[in-house]
């Protein structure tokens, strides 16, 4: 945010790649954090994140009320930046006076965390870390470096998720959170819930969150339109959410099953064309 407003007269096709990767380079660093105390103190990646966010909402807090705010004479100062110019704002893609590269960056973000984890060493290595970190420890392999890689590429994400918040936002401005208005508008929570949706992987979210955000966008205009109250909105999203989990749950359930059943004819197979 801060480089768009130091250099606003930058065109827009190297002004908005600078943003972009300013957010990749600002949330690896970010989600590294929680990386190096998970791997080197063994805090939990949970609590250390949600408590990084917290961190991460005050000191913008404390940004917005100096360094960042927008220079006015009024006796009341709103916790926003100044109105980025147009250079800086992600182009809109024909069809839809809303809709802007941010969605087509999100897919392409999506398809290199495909090859990064299925088809590189990294992600061969990332992944038999996730699985079992003993055994990896025991191949040889770096867990503790690869715990805190991990969590520096899921910050990189979030860090360009944000990045398309702000410079896809209708305000063209970066407001402080706490209201309606806040540019996260609880993205964090609804990628985790999106990510359920796609069984945790990179090429399912995406049409995962296709759906989920036809829910969401659904459900407000159920209360524009009918007056349904927003909890019950809330409620169904929930609900939904729980009955993924459990299908989460219940697949591997019965691959497990599936593959003992294949251990099974594996052992007596030979046993029965002998006999």
């Amino acid at each position: 945010m801060r480089i768009a407003l130091l250099i606003p007269d930058t065109p827009r096709t190297l002004l908005v790649p600078i943003v972009l990767v300013a957010g990749a380079i600002g949330g690896a660093i970010w989600g590294a954090i929680p990386g190096a105390l998970k791997a080197y103190a063994g805090v939990s990646e949970i609590l250390s994140t949600i408590m990084m966010n917290i961190i991460a909402a005050q000191f913008l807090s404390f940004l917005l009320q100096d360094l960042l705010i927008e220079k006015g004479d009024g006796a009341v100062r709103i916790q926003q930046t100044e109105r980025l110019t147009p250079n800086s704002h992600l182009p809109l893609l024909p069809g839809g006076p809303r809709l802007h590269m941010g969605v087509l960056i999100a897919i392409l973000v999506a398809i290199i965390g495909f090859v990064l984890l299925f088809r590189s060493a990294i992600g061969m290595r990332l992944r038999a870390v996730g699985h079992n970190a003993d055994a990896s420890r025991y191949a040889g392999m770096p867990v503790k470096r690869s715990i805190v890689q991990a969590l520096a590429i899921s910050g990189s994400c979030a860090g360009v998720a944000g990045a398309v918040l702000v410079f896809g936002s209708e305000s063209h401005r970066l407001i402080g959170e706490g209201g309606a208005s806040a540019f996260t508008q609880s993205a964090g929570f609804n990628g985790i819930v999106a990510a359920l949706f796609g069984g945790l992987h990179p090429l399912s979210t995406i049409p995962a969150s296709f759906l989920f955000g036809g829910m969401l966008t659904g459900g407000i205009a159920l209360q524009q339109e009918l007056q349904v109250p927003a909890a019950l909105i809330v409620a169904l999203n929930g609900v939904v959410v729980i009955f993924v989990v459990s299908s989460l749950k219940f697949r591997g359930r019965l691959d497990r099953w599936f593959e003992r059943r294949a251990a099974v004819n594996a052992v007596s197979g030979p046993r029965g064309a002998g006999s």
